[in-house]
């Protein structure tokens, strides 16, 4: 019965490689679905739930080869009607395809209608040898199909034996990779799923004696893998590309974010779709100013520095060699806390100082003694990003910057109230007049040149298209007309017109928006 005299024969080993090679491909499906059962485990029990379940399995195959004579007869017809016979081979097959049929329906049920949602849920509630039993009985049904196929491919028993323990083995090996795999990839696993809705129909047919070609099955299968791994690879390939530029992935992620919350946007199709599901709720949750406000912190960490900051010919400064009169008047009307101290202009910067300390210095001593009030005050480049900037003012004692390009000179100045109205918004002046951004009863918009563009984005509710070397609405109007514009100039752009309607000297003070017709 365990005879091993084939050993010196090359066909018997031919007959084992060839047995080996299709226990394994018979396996592949069984496998696949014990990968999905596992996953319902928590993680510390799913591979003890594979090694458990398809050691049973072996055993249980070992046995059937075993009892190969009684099985060799679960092909006689226990039933005869007609042209229709029924054998045991062909009950087991019809309730195993059946299992399977109900198994992966259910499965296909709770991924498609209830998500991920339920999935934490479902692993908790799902006990070991409930999976287990579940894994042996499914390998239960694709071992009698098998066992069968052995039985029909070589003599030796020893040589049946011998393929099935290797096969085994094999899968064994195979079942952890396979099933992270499958599990790290929803459409595999949808994809899976639906291979054994095939099997399990091929089984039903079988049992009921409509013999399917084994053939038609494996091209069916192959081809869905085939477009299946064109899919992956295209997935791979635009996820290459998203990650090997940090600034594209922080803005797809913003977008992602903002999604959540239910700013909407454009689509990604890297973004999960239960994100389009929030969204359409989102704004019932959270209004337009708290998503404006996300934006901006999700905006620091590629912002630069210059487009927070007060430019210089809107800074107020002061000339220690001025008169006493003069510099009370300069700072008791400024609203700033700070005010940089230099000589003929701020490239000949002494340093900043408080107007409190100012005014105690004019009022003690009659001038401005620069050696007590005049602090040095903390320098950063202009492309600085604000997130950068916002670490330095954690250091420095001092709440003031002054924005400097590579070659020194001063380009603009910086507090942390700029850095705030970045995220809430612009905070009006004492002196500031008109509010920045008028919006009147027919839809038109009276705006600021300097508003900040992300700002006006926001307002508008528009992307504007520019290349970044400008961050104020008056920068935009200048890159879109490429030239000094005068009053009265206007322009169409992203569905708006754009009027300028005043301007001080060479700044474009005030615009009029218009939603174009």
């Amino acid at each position: 019965m365990f005879a091993f005299d084939w050993l010196a024969d090359p066909t018997a080993w031919a007959g084992l490689l060839t047995l080996v090679v299709l226990e394994i491909v018979l396996g592949i499906d069984n496998l696949v679905f014990i990968a999905i059962l596992a996953d319902k485990l928590p993680a510390h029990q799913r591979d003890r739930a594979r090694i458990m379940g398809l050691t049973m399995a072996l055993v249980m195959r070992l046995l059937l080869l075993g009892a190969m004579s009684w099985l060799v007869k679960l092909t006689t017809p226990i039933l005869t009607w007609q042209s229709f016979s029924l054998s045991w081979r062909d009950i087991i097959l019809l309730l195993g395809g059946v299992f399977l049929l109900f198994k992966a329906t259910l499965e296909l049920h709770e991924r498609l209608e209830a998500g991920d949602d339920n999935e934490s849920a479902n692993r908790a509630q799902a006990r070991f040898w409930l999976v287990v039993t579940q894994i042996v009985v499914l390998d239960a049904v694709f071992s009698l199909d098998s066992v069968i196929t052995a039985v029909g491919m070589v003599d030796q028993l020893s040589v049946m034996m011998v393929a099935v323990v290797i096969a085994m083995v094999l899968m064994i090996s195979a079942s952890k990779p396979l099933t992270a795999f499958v599990n790290a990839r929803p459409t595999v696993v949808i994809l899976c799923l639906s291979f054994l809705l095939m099997i399990g129909f091929s089984l039903v047919a079988e049992g009921l004696g409509f013999h399917i070609p084994k053939g038609y099955l494996y091209a069916a299968i192959g081809f869905s893998i085939m477009i299946e791994a064109f899919n992956q690879t295209m997935r791979r390939n635009r996820q290459r590309v998203l990650f090997s530029s940090p600034r594209n992935l922080r803005d797809r992620t913003a977008r992602a974010v903002l999604r959540l919350l239910g700013a909407g946007g454009e689509e990604e199709e890297d973004v999960p779709k239960a994100t389009s599901t929030v969204a359409e709720t989102g704004m019932a949750v959270f209004g337009k100013d708290e998503l404006a406000m996300v934006q901006g912190v999700l905006d620091l960490a590629h912002r630069p520095v210059r487009s927070i900051m007060t430019p210089r010919p809107e800074i107020s400064w002061i000339d220690p060699r001025e008169s006493a009169e003069i510099l009370r008047a300069e700072v008791t009307s400024s609203t700033h806390h700070w005010l940089p101290v230099a000589g003929d202009d701020l490239d000949q910067l002494i340093g900043v100082a408080s107007s409190r300390d100012l005014l105690a210095s004019l009022l003690e001593h009659g001038r401005v003694d620069v050696d007590n009030v005049v602090r040095k005050p903390m320098t950063v480049l202009e492309s600085l990003s604000v997130l950068r900037l916002i670490d330095e003012f954690r250091r420095s004692p001092l709440q003031v910057a002054l924005v400097v390009d590579e070659y020194g000179s001063v380009l603009g100045l910086v507090t942390p109230t700029d850095v705030l109205e970045v995220i809430a918004g612009e905070f009006p002046d004492e002196d500031s007049g008109d509010p920045a951004a008028v919006q009147e009863t027919n839809g038109t918009w009276l705006l600021d040149g300097s508003l900040d563009l992300r700002r006006v984005e926001h307002l508008l509710d528009r992307q504007l298209t520019s290349d970044g070397s400008f961050s104020t609405l008056a920068g935009y109007v200048l890159e879109q007309l490429g030239r000094l514009p005068s009053a009265g100039d206007r322009f169409t752009s992203e569905g708006l017109q754009f009027e300028v309607m005043a301007m001080d000297g060479a700044r474009i003070e005030r615009l009029k928006v218009i939603p174009a017709d």
